[in-house]
């Protein structure tokens, strides 16, 4: 009945227009709130830093000339306490320097409006993205997500954005592979979420989308180099591997993650082990990956399945991080409307929603940057079977041509 009961919205344009307008009302009102919050209090004064502050007082080290000092963990968590008045939180820096160049600009504004801009610009880009992917099924779609959309927005995360960039590639990789390579290439501010799409570029053979790719790298860590120094590399590869102990330690709110290595972690497993399933569960990721790139099937299937597994190849993955799997879904509904049966297709629709609501009752309730092993990540334990149940549906019983389906990712009718 709830797979029914939802897809009965997408019946008429009348029901679509009504139900996507007024989920768009309710996020403008996200994004309007919490930049009014953030114009209020500032970047804390005694509060906890959400997400966006903590881009916010990176962007403005760029314009001190002190950048570095994001990726050194022991300055930046002075910087952050004085920047939040006092509270103890700590948000570690391990974005590579492009997506503190990103930022930089947004420290000229003050942050409510910076917030506004960010939010705005990342939601209208991924959802004009999202929007040619599902077609009709935009709406069901959103349905599904609004939840991670809504913890997106309230922490100012970039999952909007990273969900966006991964929409383009599948948007263009076919027909327009240069833009598509644009697209990967961005994906460099976190590389680890674009590891499945360059492994299937690379197996597909799209030498352009794969140089493409490669020259934004090239040219924006120049660029970086060029105006912070070659030292920054140094720095940023030391949060790195700071980061890395960090997660071993269980020092990150992993409670949020949506990782299997999260998931045994906050189970009681030990890092050792927790980190071996997670090595499995990247095999077995890149495994689809492969499969996708050689089998015979429709593109945006192949697209859809390299989406969905993409989130579960790292260990360091966010609830905000799971917008990327809409791309994926949004792709592979028609599949799953043909093939599926009704119990599967609820449960595709179900598992989502907690995964992002959960995320949301946990960045409200409890400080994001307090160790958190003894609460279950729901999200962690959640994907692995939400992801099998697809790609067994989508491999096993999918039986769409490249005669019906069409062999590349086209503008779906809305």
């Amino acid at each position: 009945m709830f797979a029914t009961t939802l897809e009965a919205i997408r019946s008429t344009t009348s029901k679509r227009t009504a139900y996507v307008r007024g989920i768009l009302v309710l996020l403008v009102i996200a994004i309007v709130f919490k930049a009014v919050w953030l114009a209020q209090v500032g970047l804390g004064h005694g509060r906890e830093l959400v997400d966006f502050a903590a881009f916010y007082i990176t962007a403005k080290l760029v314009w001190l000339g002190t950048v570095d000092q994001a990726y050194q963990f022991a300055k930046l968590i002075v910087i952050q306490k004085e920047a939040s008045g006092g509270h103890d939180g700590f948000m570690s820096w391990t974005y590579p320097p492009q997506f503190s160049l990103l930022l930089a600009p947004f420290a000229l504004i003050p942050v409510g409006i910076a917030y506004l801009l960010f939010a705005a610009s990342t939601l209208a880009l991924y959802l004009a993205v999202l929007r040619r992917l599902a077609g009709n099924n935009f709406v069901l779609v959103l349905i599904v997500f609004f939840p991670t959309m809504g913890i997106t927005l309230a922490c100012g995360q970039n999952g909007l954005l990273t969900a966006a960039l991964i929409g383009m590639v599948c948007l263009f990789l076919e027909e327009r592979p240069v833009l598509a390579g644009v697209a990967l290439g961005l994906m460099i501010i976190k590389p680890h979420l674009a590891i499945a799409f360059a492994v299937y570029a690379v197996l597909r053979r799209s030498w352009i989308v794969v140089a493409t790719a490669a020259g934004v790298v090239l040219v924006s860590s120049a660029i970086c180099t060029a105006v912070f120094g070659v030292d920054i590399w140094s720095a940023f590869l030391q949060s790195v591997r700071d980061s890395s102990v960090f997660l071993e330690q269980g020092n990150y709110p992993m409670n949020r993650m949506i990782s299997i290595y999260a998931a045994l972690r906050t189970a009681g497993m030990s890092a050792s082990a927790a980190f071996v399933a997670q090595g499995a569960v990247a095999v077995l990721a890149l495994a689809v990956v492969l499969i996708a790139a050689y089998r015979t099937m429709p593109a945006r299937e192949r697209l859809g399945l390299v989406a969905i597994v993409s989130v579960c190849i790292s260990p360091y993955a966010y609830d905000y991080d799971f917008l990327i799997f809409s791309v994926g879904l949004a792709l592979l509904l028609p599949a799953l409307l043909a093939s599926a049966r009704e119990w599967e297709r609820g449960i595709i629709y179900a598992l989502p929603i907690p995964i992002g609501a959960f995320g949301y009752l946990q960045a409200t309730t409890a400080h994001s940057g307090e160790p958190s092993l003894g609460t279950l990540s729901i999200g962690g334990f959640a994907i692995i079977p939400l992801i099998a149940l697809i790609v067994g549906i989508v491999l096993l019983r999918s039986s769409g041509t490249e005669a019906v389906s069409g062999s590349t990712v086209r503008c779906a009718s809305a």
